[in-house]
């Protein structure tokens, strides 16, 4: 009769641990319910290029390389058969806010090549950054307060206060929101066939540089084949990447990890290796389990021996 009914002990612990994965937090013993694949970044997948991945421990790769499918099925081959993956292409930049019709039209055609690449490749993505703007005056990163229509996904203002030198930058981010916008709407038809995800990045493009703005423009297309590649580092000088994968959540289908260090006043900073600089990661990976998260990230880093940044993943990966 005793040993059918938990002991007090027994029974604090299992209560204990079923409040934890209840609130979304690690159960005990520091355990998350998703778990983070170890990749890098290559460009061709050969067997010489992922050899020295595979003895440093990592789990597969993303490829820069948009070839023919052949290749990229070539390159499936090489890679499945050490036991590991080509998780995703990294398109790129594109110019779907090009005043040239046939800049734009170029862009299609790369992009629905990396598309045809990543399903010969076996990956599930490709990372696409649709453009870019510069050349205006912009308000500095600490100074963004975004407003925006949520019918249109215009900015209606960018800092608090007087907008008026702001105003080239505010009409060409709608104009890049609605070129973006349509040109995405004609990928989405072919990746649907492909069952292969547009990632979306935001890459120091001066674009939807907040996490809500980000989030309503990946959200606006209403398809489960766009989502969000998101660039841990990438946006460090706007808010904290777990605010951003907070706001995100199920959006993100990706991952790229690097770090970057803030000046001491916190406006400004470089780009260093990770777990060097302002990145708190032991929040970025909880707010990564609470978002459900259970996928691949690619370190964008070099200057490292291969080793250390698989113990520096790892790290991370385990919450601190």
């Amino acid at each position: 009769m005793i040993d059918s009914l938990l002991t007090r002990r027994g029974f604090l612990a299992t209560a204990t641990a079923a409040t934890a994965l209840c609130a979304g937090f690690p159960a005990l013993g520091g355990e998350y319910r998703g778990k983070l694949r170890k990749a890098m970044i290559i460009q061709a997948v050969t067997e010489e290029a992922l050899r020295p991945l595979k003895e440093a421990g990592f789990d597969g790769v993303e490829s820069t390389n948009v070839c023919p499918e052949a290749e990229a099925a070539k390159g499936r081959a090489v890679a499945e058969g050490m036991g590991m993956r080509v998780h995703s292409v990294l398109r790129g930049w594109m110019e779907f806010n090009s005043s040239d019709p046939k800049k734009v039209e170029a862009g299609l055609e790369s992009t629905r090549m990396a598309l045809r690449a990543a399903k010969a490749y076996g990956a599930d993505d490709i990372l696409l950054v649709p453009c870019r703007v510069n050349g205006m005056a912009m308000p500095e990163p600490w100074e963004f307060k975004i407003e925006f229509d949520e019918k249109t996904g215009h900015v209606t203002r960018v800092v608090e206060g007087d907008n008026d030198k702001y105003a080239e930058y505010i009409k060409a981010h709608n104009r890049a929101v609605d070129t973006s916008r349509i040109a995405v709407e004609k990928l989405i038809p072919l990746a649907e066939e492909l069952k292969i995800v547009i990632g979306l990045e935001n890459v120091w493009n001066n674009l939807w540089v907040q996490p809500a703005f980000y989030k309503h423009f990946v959200a606006s297309f209403g398809n489960p084949w766009v989502k969000s590649y998101f660039d841990i580092g990438n946006h460090v000088k706007y808010a904290p990447p777990q605010e951003w994968i907070k706001t995100l959540g199920k959006m993100i289908i990706k991952l790229h990890v690097k770090d970057f260090k803030l000046n001491p006043d916190g406006h400004g900073g470089a780009f260093v290796h990770p777990r060097d600089g302002s990145i708190d990661w032991p929040a970025v990976r909880a707010a990564l389990d609470e978002a459900g998260y259970d996928g691949w990230g690619s370190i964008e880093d070099t200057g490292l021996p291969l080793p250390e940044f698989a113990k520096r993943f790892d790290l991370i990966a385990a919450g601190k």
